[in-house]
């Protein structure tokens, strides 16, 4: 039997780097195919003794983290082994890669906490205009509404503009209840959950009052200079190449642009060719404009929600074959 001391350790933190329940410790066990048990601040390991080193420099990597004053979660853990596995990366680079964007109305950090989201988060601050393409649950649209928050707050801009193609391809709101709000509402909620996390219900609606936050279906963009604004594209994918062409040459003076989208989430007719998979070949390589490919790693919601992706992603290879 080997042992990993834990030098310097706490209650506090042995609970948090090894889960509630030794839920991490138990994903631990099944990666590195060992038996694990904490005893104290000595980790016991019963298996192969090549596991040592990998296990001692993960959970080093969880005490990073832990000296943050980062809350570890199950997909920290699961993002840390496919990380190590997929990138060139060290551990500690990408422990070190994760960055505060900015905090909760109730004060809690909002990182940017994988290697993409963190080229993400940089290309935003650097760049006018940045695609953020990737599946669902990466982080692509709150990182986006968030960094935005951030740059309205330090006065960069002067408005936030969110849009999105709100009914699949075809935005007919016409025959839905209430003025437009009400419309479009059901389609953005996504978006004013990540204002409400940063400014709190009464302070969105407040700037939404007076304009600095402005919610409008892709429709409504024609015609459009926006100057001065940090302008949101969200389900990219369901746009034609005409809207991608409309949105895009409205960026005005001052004006940053974030699009984001799945391309295996469309949900235009068949013969119709999405404005973001045509984009990406029309503008690739574009001074000023950058790309962020996400993928399965960067997933941040339940766990399984990264393995249905991937087995959707198998599964719709082998139907195209």
């Amino acid at each position: 039997m080997d042992k990993i001391k834990i030098e310097e350790t706490t209650v506090g933190e042995l609970n948090e780097i090894f889960g509630v329940d030794e839920a991490h410790l138990k994903r631990l066990e099944s990666h590195f195919k060992v038996e694990l048990i904490l005893r104290g601040d000595e980790l016991h390991v019963l298996g192969s003794a090549e596991a040592m080193e990998p296990l001692a420099a993960m959970i080093g990597a969880l005490r990073e983290l832990y000296a943050k004053g980062q809350d570890i979660t199950t997909n920290d853990v699961n993002y840390l082994l496919k990380a190590k596995a997929t990138s060139e990366k060290t551990l500690t680079e990408v422990v070190d890669a994760r960055a505060m964007i900015t905090k909760t109305q109730k004060g809690k950090a909002i990182y940017a906490k994988t290697l993409n989201q963190r080229d993400y988060f940089t290309k935003i601050k650097k760049s006018d205009l940045v695609f953020g393409i990737g599946p669902a649950g990466c982080g692509k649209t709150y990182l986006a509404v968030v960094i935005g928050v951030t740059l309205l707050k330090q006065g960069q801009v002067d408005r936030i503009v969110i849009t999105r193609p709100v009914v699949e391809a075809g935005e007919s709101l016409g025959f839905l209840p209430g003025d437009l709000k009400e419309k479009v509402d059901p389609y953005l909620r996504p978006l004013y959950d990540a204002f409400h996390d940063v400014l709190g219900v009464e302070v969105t609606e407040k700037m939404m009052s007076r304009g600095q936050i402005d919610i409008a279906p892709l429709a409504y963009m024609r015609g459009r200079t926006l100057e001065n604004s940090y302008v949101v594209l969200d389900e990219a994918q369901n746009t034609t190449k005409e809207q991608m062409k409309m949105f895009l040459t409205r960026l005005g003076e001052n004006s940053k642009m974030v699009v984001t989208g799945d391309v295996t989430q469309i949900d235009l007719p068949k013969r119709v060719t999405s404005g973001l998979v045509h984009v990406a070949d029309v503008l690739k390589g574009v001074e000023g404009i950058e790309f962020i490919q996400f993928d399965t790693v960067d997933v941040v919601r339940h766990p399984l929600v990264q393995k249905i992706i991937e087995r959707y992603t198998v599964a719709d290879q082998l139907e195209n074959e």
